[in-house]
């Protein structure tokens, strides 16, 4: 586990998540969760050198960070948006069934998805006082609608779940673009500037890495929208893929999988924004 400030630690050895604990005299504030059952567990094992868990906040609603939430005995902290999203979703989830590029399509046949879904959720900001602690969830569209942070204005570290990514590009199935920019020019403001950012699929990421998902977002917008003024079929979209994968350096055993994940996010975002005619 690394520390990130005094009581704050970022757990990097499970797949496809960097997890967060923040440490107070009434306990721990988890920050996601791994998708797999045996990896939860192993987690919660290396928690008891810290504390006692109180919460786990969910980030967004994607799959590999909120499926694992299931086997945790605590309430569950999310946007609104993510609570009403997962209420739905049926308690039985197969990884294969609709693969998205995420780590949990290796997931096999799972039950008890409904004990996943957020118990405490809110619109905009909650404040959580643990202890000595301020604890800031704020909500920050764009990866998903139900997106948010957790921050601490104290110690100066947010984390800022998919907000940006590094090394591999992210799910854009739930994606507002316009919503996102925003989210990203927040983190360039001159309150951010001091605070050290921690990303839910790389860690600890830098002021450039905020730019270059700035760039790689801008690049979406206008060639869905040449799709969809000649009312192109959304499987269209996916063609753009291997376009927007070329400013990534993904290991070969890699590069079907996050091609997957490109391919599902634009067909899904194009059939948002240019639905069929009726």
């Amino acid at each position: 586990m690394r520390r990130i400030a005094p009581g704050v630690y970022l757990e990097t050895k499970y797949p496809s998540v960097q997890l967060g604990i923040i440490v107070t005299d009434e306990g721990l504030l988890l920050i996601g969760s791994p998708p797999r059952v045996e990896d939860g567990r192993n987690w919660l094992a290396t928690l008891e050198d810290y504390g006692e868990p109180r919460y786990l906040a969910l980030l967004d609603s994607h799959p590999d960070r909120v499926l694992g939430a299931r086997i945790f005995d605590l309430p569950l902290v999310a946007h609104d948006w993510t609570r009403q999203l997962m209420s739905n979703w049926s308690d039985i989830f197969k990884g294969g069934a609709r693969p998205i590029g995420a780590e949990a399509d290796h997931l096999k046949r799972i039950t008890g998805v409904h004990n996943a879904v957020p118990d405490l959720t809110f619109s905009e900001c909650i404040i959580l006082y643990l202890g000595d602690r301020e604890v800031h969830l704020w909500h920050r569209p764009g990866p998903t609608p139900g997106s948010i942070w957790v921050v601490l204005p104290a110690a100066k570290v947010a984390f800022i779940g998919d907000a940006v990514t590094v090394a591999e590009p992210p799910f854009l199935g739930e994606a507002d673009i316009e919503a996102w920019m925003n989210t990203l020019d927040d983190l360039r403001s001159s309150h951010m500037c001091a605070y050290k950012l921690i990303s839910s699929r790389d860690g600890l990421v830098k002021r450039g890495d905020v730019n270059d998902m700035a760039r790689f977002l801008r690049k979406i917008p206008w060639r869905l929208e040449r799709l969809g003024v000649k009312r192109a079929p959304p499987e269209a979209a996916a063609n753009y893929a291997s376009q927007l994968l070329e400013g990534f350096k993904i290991p070969s055993a890699r590069r079907d999988h996050v091609l997957l994940r490109l391919q599902v996010g634009l067909t899904r975002l194009y059939s948002r924004l240019y639905p069929p005619e009726t």
